[in-house]
């Protein structure tokens, strides 16, 4: 068993850790029960012990969220966002959505790698992430094989419309694969 604070591996059948001696035990990640670690069901709750539990996610602060959304923004709208926060939440507007994605994708994809797709798919989302960025369009989700843009929001934009279609049609055909 794997003890808790020093991540040292430990024969079965022992209540303490051989390396830092701490109490072994299994937790329930459904009730937060502390079992002994020979045990397959929570003694409390019964739940299977020998499943394996999701990892934890780590609750990213405030910035560590703007820092990792900021290289699908265009420059300068994070700071546009952050000043009108208190007007964005709950607002209604007009919004463009644009979506865009590979034609022939999956029959392409088949015949490749999965490290050719990925890097070939790699050079697809910058191309497209920079042409929605050009006209001030934020990229909203990224898909398989494309991605959805909106324009005109969370910043507004009067000719969102506009930026959408020369956004379209920015982006190179390379080869009739780009839809």
């Amino acid at each position: 068993m794997k003890c808790s604070r020093c991540n040292i591996d430990n024969p079965d059948g022992i209540k303490f850790c051989g390396d830092c001696g701490t109490k072994l035990e299994k937790v329930c990640p459904k009730c937060n029960y502390s079992n002994s670690p020979q045990f397959k069901f929570c003694g409390d709750c019964g739940h299977n012990l020998t499943l394996p539990s999701e990892p934890t996610r780590k609750e990213l602060s405030f910035d560590e969220k703007i820092e990792k959304i900021q290289k699908y923004l265009p420059a300068g709208i994070t700071e546009k966002i952050l000043s009108q926060r208190d007007k964005i939440e709950g607002e209604r507007k007009q919004v463009t959505v644009m979506f865009c994605d590979m034609k022939g994708f999956t029959p392409l994809a088949d015949n490749l790698g999965p490290e050719e797709v990925y890097g070939m798919m790699d050079q697809v989302y910058e191309i497209l992430i920079h042409n929605v960025h050009d006209y001030e369009g934020t990229v909203n989700e990224m898909t398989g094989d494309g991605v959805m843009a909106l324009f005109g929001a969370p910043i507004a934009l009067e000719d969102a419309p506009q930026r959408a279609i020369r956004s379209a049609m920015a982006i190179p055909p390379g080869d009739d694969k780009v839809q």
